[in-house]
């Protein structure tokens, strides 16, 4: 008998329910990550995938979960293969669960050819250096933490604050400057409640922006293991349009903090010996495996862009989900919760936020010759403001001196026009540096030291 034939054979040895776990014994040459059809005593179908076998047992993770399930009445049959996804260009404009199944109503579209949606880690000699602005239509974004095509840019956010209103913003608004090369977005959910996808459907079909996305939704009631998957089929069908259909791609995908807790959780189910506030030691190299799914190959057309949002509990930077996400990406975006109690939006932070990429794409012949010094100028001029106000409280604002009441005043303006926009509002990045001229502007020219001399003479009080 071959092997291929001994992988698809239909055992019913379950040995173990736990959770949305199963243990499987008696089995012959299954392999890591290998999809498995599971009939309940009832006759219906769920599908899962083998977490870690030994000897001749193996694990199973069931995606629609375990409840129904039975020891002796449950028949378990290997796929001999790994979950695939069909990919085709026409899923965008549609909107599927976390495991690639329409929810919109419309049958399934008919898949070019089925792709592994664990992939494949793109090779960093074939990898192109990301140089490449793309244009959000958010200034603190654009001005200060410029998108570069093919970077990995998360955003940290916190408990209750704006991200999916700012998730929804950048998808809808998100371009391509003077290229023809097709644009498309890659929406994936985790976790997220019935009326937030709600929200995301309704705002992407009443701004018209539906027909050149994808939109992945895994809801809070959904099982916590079909959250592991859901980042994996988005970058899945993102790999299809960006390298065989030349297309660029921007994934989002919210929150990673869910599906962190499902990788804790079922991690915790397995076994595995727990790292830093309980998640699993490989949790590193879990996420290393979303995020460096993004890039660009060298000599090809298109390219995966990623902006994972995440919410850090306790609003905790250090917590080890942003921690060790900042390691992997190139730079993030922080909301700010003062900010947002006092009314801002979008509240990005100003200084602690960062784009590393920001340097290789931005100036002249890309967005505009004075962009570098502008942004510079700004994190140098907030960052006194922050200083001053830190004395103002100590001191009273009475006893600042002339200069420094300047700067309170700049950083009023800055936060009110700069930073401040509406969840509708578009700006280009002349737009946004012109804006960023006029907030500088009330401060005297002596102060703006990291410009040109031509630049302020071109720009200043303009």
């Amino acid at each position: 008998m071959s092997d291929e034939s001994f992988s698809k054979r239909e055992y019913s040895t379950t040995t173990r329910v736990e959770g949305p776990i199963i243990a499987v014994s008696g089995i012959h040459n299954v392999g890591y990550n290998e999809l498995v059809e599971i009939t309940d005593p009832n006759g219906n179908k769920r599908l899962g995938q083998i977490l870690e076998t030994a000897h001749d047992l193996a694990i199973v993770q069931i995606f629609e979960g375990t409840m129904g399930l039975s020891l002796q009445n449950t028949r378990i049959r290997f796929k001999g293969h790994p979950f695939e996804l069909p990919v085709t260009k026409q899923m965008l404009g549609r909107v599927f669960d976390g495991l690639g199944r329409p929810i919109d109503g419309l049958p399934a579209p008919i898949g070019e050819h089925k792709m592994n949606i664990y992939g494949e880690p793109i090779n960093p000699t074939a990898r192109s250096y990301p140089k490449k602005f793309i244009q959000t239509g958010i200034s603190a974004i654009d001005g200060m933490n410029t998108l570069i095509r093919g970077q990995k840019l998360p955003i940290f956010s916190g408990s209750g604050l704006s991200h999916n209103k700012l998730a929804a913003q950048i998808a809808r608004q998100a371009t391509i400057r003077g290229e023809d090369t097709g644009f498309a977005v890659v929406f994936a959910a985790m976790g997220i409640k019935y009326d937030v996808a709600q929200y995301f459907i309704r705002n992407f079909e009443e701004s018209g922006s539906l027909e050149n996305t994808v939109l992945f939704l895994n809801l809070a009631d959904n099982p916590p293991v079909e959250r592991l998957v859901t980042p994996r089929t988005a970058l899945t069908i993102a790999e299809h349009l960006a390298f065989n259909e030349n297309m660029h791609v921007l994934v989002i995908m919210t929150d990673m903090s869910n599906y962190c807790e499902s990788l804790r959780e079922i991690s915790t189910l397995r076994g595995d010996i727990p790292s830093r506030k309980g998640y699993p030691g490989y949790l590193y190299s879990d996420l290393a495996s979303i995020f460096e799914r993004a890039g660009i190959i060298r000599g090809g057309k298109g390219s995966i862009t990623q902006m994972p949002i995440l919410t850090m509990p306790n609003d905790d930077i250090t917590h080890p989900i942003p921690d060790l996400t900042g390691y992997i990406t190139e730079g993030q975006i922080v909301l700010d919760r003062e900010l947002a109690q006092r009314g801002i939006y979008p509240p990005i932070a100003g200084l602690p936020s960062l784009s590393r990429l920001m340097k290789d794409g931005i100036g002249e012949g890309m967005t505009r010759e004075d962009h570098a010094h502008v942004a510079s100028q700004l994190f140098a001029a907030y960052s006194r403001v922050k200083d001053v106000r830190a004395l103002a409280s100590v001191i009273g604002e009475e006893e600042l001196t002339p200069i420094d009441h300047v700067y309170l005043k700049f950083g009023e303006m800055f936060e009110k026009k700069f930073l401040t926009q509406r969840d509708d509002e578009n700006r280009d990045i002349e737009t946004t540096l012109d804006i960023g001229w006029q907030v500088l502007s009330q401060l005297p020219k002596e102060e703006l030291y990291r410009m040109s001399e031509e630049e302020i003479g071109k720009y200043y009080g303009k």
